[in-house]
C-alpha cells in the first residue's frame, strides 16, 4: 500500500487559479493519520483555498487530493470530516444548545445522541450557562466555541480547522488547544491552518509553510527545527561588561569563527547571539572564548523558534518575488 493510501490526506500537485491570480501553485503535502498537522502561512498565502479544495467547496484546476486513503473530496468523504471554516456560520437566533444539537442531527446522529453530545460539549467548552441563550447573545469568542462544537459533535475521523484561534482570548485558546490534543490522543487526525506560530509550535506534530501559493517547507516539527538549527547559532552570556567587551574585541571579530552577530532573543538582554562561520563549530567558538579569558554564565546552541523559521522562510520567498518583479520589463 502506498504512503498516500495510508495517509489521512494526500495533496499532490494541486493548482488553483482565480482569473489571473494563482492562489495555489503545484502544492503537495501528506498528512499522516493520527497527528496534528499545521498549514502555516501569512494572510493570503493560499491556506483557506487549500482547505476548501480538500472539503470539495471548490475544485482544483489540476492535481489530485485523496482523503483517508481512497476517497476523493465530496459527499462520501464529508461524512468523515469535521470542518470549521474561516467564515463562521451559525444561526444567530437559535439557542446555543439547539444549535449544536441541530448540527449533530444533520450529521446523522439520532435526536437523543445529538442532545447528549451537545450537553457534553457545552460542559467541555464552558458554555453550559449559555445553553438557552440565543447565539447572537454570545461574544465572538464564545460563538467560535459553539461553532467548534458543531464541527466535532459527530466525532469525525478527520478534523479540519481554518484559523481556529482567530478571535480567541488566551484562556479560550488554551481550551481549544486541549481539545485538539484530546482528538489526537483518540487516534484521530487534525489539520488546521494558522498564521499564529505560537499555537502551532505548542501542538503540531508536522507542518508545512506556504507563501504566495507555493510550498516552502514541509516535515515534522522536530526535524524542521533541528535542520534550521544545524548548530549554526550559538548564544552566550559573559559574566560582566568587561568580559563582553573582550569577546566583542577578540573572538567575535574573528571571521573564521563568526559570520555575524544577531540581536539578543526576547527576554535575554545580556545575550550575545552568534551565527557561526561556514567552517566553524560551536566547540571551536567555546574554546576561543575560554582562551580569550571571557568568563561565561551560559553557552548554548540555539534552536530557533517556529516563528523565527517562519519569518526566515516567508521573508526569503517574498524577496525572491520582489527580485523577479524588478527584473520584469516595465
Amino acid at each position: 500500500m502506498s504512503s498516500a493510501a495510508k495517509a489521512a490526506i494526500a495533496v499532490q500537485g494541486v493548482l488553483k487559479r482565480f482569473g489571473n491570480h494563482t492562489a495555489v501553485e503545484n502544492v503537495s503535502f501528506t498528512v499522516p493519520r493520527g497527528v496534528v498537522y499545521g498549514i502555516l502561512g501569512p494572510n493570503g498565502a493560499g491556506k483557506s483555498t487549500t482547505l476548501r479544495m480538500i472539503n470539495d467547496i471548490i475544485a482544483p484546476d489540476s492535481g489530485e487530493i485523496s482523503i483517508l486513503g481512497t476517497m476523493k473530496p465530496g459527499r462520501q468523504a464529508s461524512a468523515h470530516i469535521g470542518y470549521l471554516p474561516e467564515e463562521r456560520g451559525l444561526y444567530p437566533k437559535m439557542k446555543v444548545a439547539q444549535m449544536i444539537q441541530f448540527m449533530g442531527e444533520l450529521r446523522g446522529l439520532t435526536v437523543g445522541d445529538a442532545k447528549t453530545r451537545a450537553a457534553s460539549w457545552l460542559t467541555k467548552l464552558g458554555l453550559t450557562q449559555w445553553a438557552n441563550n440565543k447565539v447572537q447573545d454570545l461574544s465572538k469568542g464564545m460563538q467560535q466555541k459553539v461553532q467548534f462544537a458543531t464541527a466535532l459533535i459527530h466525532e469525525p475521523e478527520l478534523v479540519i480547522l481554518d484559523e481556529p484561534w482567530s478571535g480567541l482570548d488566551p484562556i479560550n485558546a488554551e481550551v481549544l488547544r486541549a481539545t485538539v490534543e484530546e482528538i489526537r490522543a483518540a487516534g484521530r487526525t487534525v489539520l488546521f491552518s494558522t498564521h499564529q506560530m505560537e499555537q502551532a509550535e505548542k501542538i503540531c506534530d508536522s507542518v508545512c509553510i506556504i507563501a504566495r501559493g507555493r510550498l516552502l517547507l514541509e516535515g515534522t516539527l522536530v526535524d524542521i527545527k533541528r535542520d534550521a538549527a544545524a548548530g549554526r547559532l550559538v548564544a552566550f552570556e559573559a559574566t560582566d561588561e568587561a568580559a563582553r567587551g573582550r569577546a566583542k574585541a577578540g573572538v567575535l571579530a574573528d571571521t573564521s569563527l563568526v559570520a555575524q552577530h544577531r540581536p539578543a532573543r526576547a527576554g535575554h538582554p545580556d545575550e550575545i547571539v552568534v551565527e557561526l562561520a561556514s567552517v566553524a563549530t560551536a566547540q571551536q567558538l567555546l574554546a576561543a572564548v575560554v582562551q580569550a579569558g571571557v568568563g561565561l554564565r551560559k553557552f548554548e546552541v540555539v534552536t530557533p523558534s517556529l516563528h523565527q523559521i517562519f519569518v526566515e522562510q516567508v521573508g526569503a520567498a517574498n524577496a525572491m518575488v520582489a527580485e523577479r518583479r524588478e527584473g520584469e520589463p516595465s
